[in-house]
């Protein structure tokens, strides 16, 4: 699952609604106008769409739309997004990106409610949330996107090579900067020497498990008082300084079955049971005192240990680190090369040697990723096509072709997906030859191929019903079992087959506004027979699991 919530806040007519989604398909109905479609307007707002006034609910100032996400750990490495990455909180596992649009139209983008640009925030969604419509279009006009859909396509070892391509992409840039850093003279590998000296001091004496123990013991310092309460309650209740507590009772009914053990097996078994309880009750009390004497009670110490977490935290913005370990590599790496340095290393040598076997093993993942990615390419193109006969588009020809382009982080090509909608036409881009409902459909051939992230559907049921209505049912179904699908629909075949079933209604007041609530299985069971015309509905609906 990726998107894990949707907030809403006085957008057209709702004033106020917040849907959990699930993993698997989740539909959207509800009357012709009852405000469906805001839905989709609150997630284009976060792919990046203008804002307007009119956006505006009635008697508000305001309107603001948030998604909580699943965060996966490569998106933030994503070209683009580093000013995003930038402002993730520590520690923060998930992606909170908001829009804000005000009453004159402007709006402003937050994640993890901080300002950022509308750009970052709209890449980021955009990597996350595929949505028909105006945004399918662009989506599918990228080649970034074909691309990771080709990928995704050929498998898990394709996407490990990805993964060693983009870390080997960083190293040659890094080996590129060190290069021309040394062959630009002096000033510039004086300058570099000075950042490896930092690097080295300013990780003096820090160790691997140090950012660990430290997230421990400001936690323990943090809540110190509890600890020592629940930990002198437990101890005073077991063995306290003054009348019996736990142990000593224990000791009591040991001794009361003591003298006539002998006479009953069982009252010797008890007698045995008593006289361990009491020796393990006595010793988690001493136990429990001696965590209390452990417990730090300098109130400097919380500081100091805020203060050497602040270290690492600098430490890694400053040298441009995404872990600690990473940090701590780098830092023995610049002190062996400071060593190398001082014995006479010479690094305009060593920097043109870094450059060369970064380029090779850039251009060696490069060829890898395009041997997979033709072997696929066929394969791929086959099924989608396929999946477009049963959507119903016509004769479904379809073709991956790959294109050869400047090596960056992915390798040296780009895909283009391209498709004939009648026999005798040329093959065409998909985002030019389609629009509207069948762009949608495309783009549902597609996902149920080769995609993963959450889809979102609006205009999937245009201008089909019938057969072909129950055929995007069954894709729609088959791609829920691996991805997260959103589907705003008027289509009963559709929503019956819904993992969880939400309800648009239109409330009669002044204002008019809209609700949107989560069905039971009986209220999903009466939303399906409304959409079929208040026909009995059959008893094969599936009901959400």
């Amino acid at each position: 699952m990726v998107l894990r919530r949707l907030r809403i806040e006085n957008l057209v007519l709702i004033r106020d609604a917040e849907l959990a989604f699930e993993p698997g398909l989740n539909a959207i109905t509800g009357e012709t106008g009852a405000g469906k479609t805001i839905l989709a307007q609150a997630v284009g707002l976060l792919l990046g769409a203008k804002g307007d006034s009119a956006f505006i609910g009635a008697g508000a100032e305001e309107a603001y739309v948030e998604a909580e996400l699943d965060l996966p750990s490569a998106v933030l490495e994503e070209e683009g997004l580093d000013a995003l990455a930038e402002l993730r909180p520590e520690d923060e596992d998930g992606l909170v990106l908001a829009r804000r649009v005000f009453a004159d139209g402007r709006t402003r983008a937050y994640a993890w409610g901080r300002s950022a640009a509308r750009e970052d925030v709209a890449g980021a969604a955009e990597r996350l949330i595929a949505m028909s419509g105006q945004f399918e279009q662009r989506r599918l006009s990228r080649p970034a996107y074909q691309l990771d859909v080709l990928d995704a396509f050929a498998g898990e070892e394709q996407l490990q090579r990805r993964g060693a391509a983009r870390a080997a992409w960083r190293e040659l840039i890094a080996a590129r900067k060190r290069h021309e850093e040394v062959r630009q003279g002096a000033a510039a590998a004086e300058a570099r020497l000075a950042e490896l000296r930092a690097l080295a001091a300013d990780t003096e004496g820090m160790d691997a498990n140090d950012e660990e123990r430290l997230r421990g013991e400001r936690e323990r310092l943090r809540h110190v008082t509890e600890l020592a309460e629940a930990a002198g309650t437990a101890a005073a209740a077991l063995a306290p300084e003054d009348g019996e507590g736990a142990a000593g009772l224990t000791a009591v009914a040991e001794r009361a079955v003591a003298p006539v053990e002998r006479l009953a097996a069982e009252l010797a078994r008890a007698g045995d049971d008593l006289r361990d309880v009491e020796l393990r009750l006595r010793e988690t009390a001493s136990e429990l005192r001696a965590f209390l004497t452990s417990l730090d009670s300098d109130p400097g110490r919380l500081e100091q240990v805020e203060a050497e977490l602040d270290r690492i935290a600098e430490a890694k913005r400053r040298f441009r680190a995404q872990t600690f370990e990473e940090l701590l590599a780098r830092a023995s790496a610049a002190r062996a090369e400071l060593e190398a340095i001082e014995e006479g290393y010479d690094p305009a040598a060593a920097a043109a040697e870094a450059l060369v076997h970064a380029e090779r093993r850039a251009e060696e993942l490069g060829v890898e990723l395009r041997a997979a990615r033709a072997e696929a390419a066929p394969r791929f193109a086959e099924a989608v096509a396929a999946e477009l006969v049963g959507v119903g588009m016509g004769d479904g020809e379809f073709a991956a072709e790959l294109r050869e382009r400047d090596a960056g982080p992915t390798g040296a090509d780009d895909v283009a997906f391209l498709i004939r909608p009648n026999s005798g036409l040329p093959f065409a881009p998909v985002a030019e030859t389609a629009s509207g409902g069948e762009l949608s459909r495309i783009a549902l051939a597609i996902a149920a191929v080769g995609g993963g992230e959450t889809m979102v559907f609006d205009e999937i049921d245009a201008g089909i019903g019938g057969e072909t209505a129950h055929r995007v049912a069954e894709t729609l179904r088959r791609l829920a079992g691996r991805a997260q699908v959103v589907t705003i629909t008027h289509l009963p075949q559709i929503a019956s087959v819904a993992d969880r079933h939400f309800r648009v209604e239109k409330i009669p007041g002044d204002p008019t506004h809209t609700r949107i609530e989560v069905l039971g299985e009986d209220e999903r069971r009466e939303e399906l027979q409304r959409m079929l015309g208040g026909r009995e509905f059959l008893s094969s609906v599936q009901s959400p699991s």
